[in-house]
């Protein structure tokens, strides 16, 4: 059986026999872990080998951990600062902001690993233009270039902890000031003023190989009047031609409020699919899950199922004790921990 085009998650911190049900369903592709499904570093291993379990080939996991106030698993997980925070060193040395994003890739993604989660949805792409209520520090800067430079380093980092990177929020989220998962956010700006600023970031780190990207719950009306993760005119038009994107495209939360406008959970994920995602993320609402499982009917491209295949973690130490017996990682571990906090002290 291949991997379906739903990814959803599950209720607590070990598979209940309604959530087997639902991962064993052909439409489903992938697990996304919460802050809810984690109690301990043990748990989390044991969680993640029995959603990998459930079927063959095993389910892609997945969760939000980008660092700052977006990073789902605490204790026993090195605390990863806000993206912003390596934009402030950048701003006075860039060389050393860049090898502090790599150093937080590697711990990022190599704790993960070692506890069975296949990648993150990180990095965040999106400008820092300072007003938005959900952006905010999760952004590295407001410059497209520190942008670039620091997803990149951080993206390198990932992928020596094992890890593909997800770019978000295309094309750029950071502008709009209302948070998609409570409102409907419009960017009134024209095509060109977006392509020449919001979308450098994306259009460099596409250049550089990224894997995967996520399209912004946002309405661009000069482009189109459908948020961009529901318009072929952003995914296919721009995304995919214009900026020749060949990796995974990955829906927002279509549960988040900015997903609304697309109708019923089905239609909602139709729209997403047809529009050009490979996977669409149905989050907190089991019922609405179940409705999904129920009623969408969709054959999964085979273009899709081999862009997927790329997004399963690569082989890494499976215990954290490899990883704090590594001089190395303990040594990134401690720069990355001084961040924002002593800059003298960094190295």
């Amino acid at each position: 059986m291949s991997l379906g085009p739903v990814m959803l998650d599950v209720v607590g911190t070990e598979l209940a026999v309604d959530d087997i049900k639902r991962l064993q369903h052909p439409l489903v592709g992938g697990v996304i872990l919460f802050a809810r499904n984690f109690e301990n570093c043990a748990q989390l291993s044991a969680l993640t080998a029995s959603i990998h379990a459930v079927r063959q080939p095993p389910l892609l996991i997945a969760v939000d951990h980008e660092g700052g106030r977006v990073q789902r698993f605490r204790d026993g997980f090195t605390k990863i600062p806000p993206m912003r925070e390596f934009g402030k060193i950048w701003d006075k040395n860039r060389k050393q902001a860049k090898e502090l994003a790599v150093e937080a890739g590697w711990i990022l993604a190599a704790e993960l690993r070692a506890h069975g989660v296949d990648f993150s949805f990180t990095p965040v792409l999106d400008m820092d233009y300072g007003d938005s209520l959900v952006i905010g520090d999760r952004a590295f800067h407001k410059d497209p270039q520190a942008i670039n430079e620091l997803a990149f380093s951080l993206m390198q980092g990932l992928k020596k902890g094992g890890m593909q990177a997800v770019g978000k929020h295309f094309p750029g989220h950071g502008f709009v000031v209302a948070d998609s998962h409570v409102s409907i956010p419009i960017d009134e700006r024209e095509f060109d003023q977006i392509a020449q600023n919001d979308m450098q970031p994306f259009r460099q780190m596409i250049d550089e190989g990224l894997a995967a990207i996520m399209p912004a719950h946002v309405i661009y009306p000069k482009v189109d009047d459908k948020p961009a993760g529901f318009s072929s005119k952003w995914l296919q038009k721009v995304l995919r031609e214009r900026l020749g994107f060949q990796g995974v495209i990955f829906s927002d939360d279509l549960s988040m409020e900015g997903a609304s406008v697309g109708g019923d959970v089905t239609t909602r994920s139709l729209a997403a699919l047809n529009a050009g995602c490979d996977m669409v993320l149905l989050c907190n609402r089991p019922d609405l899950a179940d409705e999904l499982l129920d009623n969408l009917l969709w054959k999964m491209p085979a273009l899709s199922i081999a862009r997927l295949a790329r997004m399963h973690g690569a082989r890494y130490p499976m215990h954290m004790n490899h990883l704090h017996e590594n001089g190395e990682f303990v040594a990134a571990v401690k720069r990355v921990g001084m961040v924002g906090k002593s800059e003298t002290d960094l190295f």
